[in-house]
């Protein structure tokens, strides 16, 4: 199965996120970008891709220690940026940076000792996707309005391990669907 840990923001924190991006979308080109739906926003912090299905316990379970080990924290959704020229638009997160990235670099390091094999090491950087693009775009316009925005801060208390089914290919506006395979409490929170 396609896996891969996450931190993923409560839900009044996405129905902010939600009118952000309602204003970006209203933006000139705006409607030639693949906007992500809103099951999918989320921290990313250690991408998985295939697992056999009988490693699945085992990382749940080194998992569950990699969040023991790490402090429940404060984030909160900031500002925008993008990847690849254009081809990624993502909102970025300002509060406890260097939690993120540790529990993101013990999530990484629970799936090397499981056995899933990971590719290169990147270091870790802080965003929530909220559109793609299969060509450069000049994003500049929504990376400027993102710029000022500002979500509340919330306590991040969980590490959850996802599994992401892809749409059917060909089938325009389709997304991938998120389901929550392990849900981990951090620290103190269990």
């Amino acid at each position: 199965m396609r896996l891969f840990a996450a931190v993923l923001p409560p839900e009044d924190v996405l129905q902010e996120l939600a009118a952000e991006v309602a204003e970006v979308r209203k933006l000139p080109g705006a409607d030639g970008m693949r906007w992500t739906g809103r099951a999918g926003w989320h921290f990313t912090l250690a991408f998985y891709g295939e697992v056999d299905d009988g490693l699945v316990p085992e990382l749940a379970a080194r998992l569950e220690r990699a969040a023991a080990r790490t402090d429940p924290f404060e984030l909160a959704l900031c500002g925008g940026g993008q990847f690849g020229r254009g081809r990624v638009l993502w909102t970025g997160a300002e509060g406890d940076l260097r939690t993120l990235r540790l529990l993101a670099g013990r999530a990484e390091a629970a799936a090397r000792r499981a056995g899933v094999p990971m590719e290169g090491h990147r270091r870790y950087q802080a965003h929530l996707t909220v559109a793609r693009s299969r060509d450069a775009v000049d994003v500049r316009p929504y990376v400027e309005t993102l710029r000022a925005f500002r979500g509340r801060t919330w306590t991040v208390d969980e590490l959850v391990l996802v599994r992401s089914h892809l749409p059917a290919s060909g089938v325009p506006g389709a997304q991938p669907r998120y389901e929550a395979v392990a849900r981990r409490a951090l620290g103190a929170a269990g």
